[in-house]
């Protein structure tokens, strides 16, 4: 049973992120994988699962879903090898200390070496990211400036928009994936879902012939044109 957990969604939900769990329990059941699709609430526990996803939201919910995920086993679970896919709060929320309030510095959950300095002007508008030989698609709403540091590798490189700090985007590190990019990301970008599952599951997923795929193909000849 592959188990998706959307985390408190109340909270970091502000761009539909949590679309990013459906994205993966559907085209996970596609390929015959029975799926559990569960959520996190603010007065929860955390649940046992195989994929954990965190989204964006405002600098106080923000900071709040940090307070409750640092009371949570999430950190240990990550350290034992759960993926966790984080969207622009949630990024920020992962590493070690990020910007909330002004330039007021918060402690995150310690999973990367990664801090989130307030940027000198926001970043708003459509994001565009070089990952490898794929184009990552989407948008971006934030204040922050990321600076990865060392056993973190960046996502990939930024072709229009901002992302950390206007040259990368998002990071990599074990079983963390992060991005700027909301849409929600995985909706925009199918085989980004699909690198997520791939990673979980151990094997190699078959294409989908689906509705997802064929508007991001779409999408990524009209920006080549």
């Amino acid at each position: 049973m592959l188990t998706i957990a959307n985390l408190v969604p109340d909270l970091l939900g502000t761009y539909g992120d949590g679309g990013n769990a459906l994205v993966l329990a559907q085209r996970a059941r596609a390929r015959g994988e029975e799926t559990l699709l569960v959520s996190m609430a603010l007065n929860d526990e955390l649940p046992d699962a195989s994929i954990y996803l965190l989204g964006g939201g405002e600098d106080g919910p923000q900071r709040l879903a940090c307070d409750v995920l640092a009371r949570s086993s999430l950190a240990s679970r990550a350290r034992d090898g759960a993926t966790v896919v984080a969207v622009c709060a949630g990024l920020q929320i992962l590493g070690t200390t990020f910007c909330v309030e002004g330039d007021d510095r918060y402690a995150g959950l310690g999973l990367c070496d990664v801090t989130t300095a307030r940027g000198s002007i926001r970043s708003v508008g459509e994001l565009r990211v070089r990952v490898g030989e794929r184009l990552l698609v989407g948008f971006e709403n934030h204040g922050g400036r990321t600076t990865l540091g060392d056993g973190v590798l960046p996502f990939g490189r930024v072709e229009h928009g901002r992302g950390n700090d206007g040259v990368y985007d998002g990071f990599r590190a074990g079983t963390l994936w992060a991005t700027y990019a909301h849409g929600p990301v995985l909706a925009q970008n199918p085989w980004f879902a699909d690198a997520v599952l791939s990673s979980v599951l151990g094997y190699e997923l078959e294409p989908l012939d689906s509705v997802a795929d064929l508007l991001y193909e779409e999408r990524c000849r009209a920006i080549r044109s």
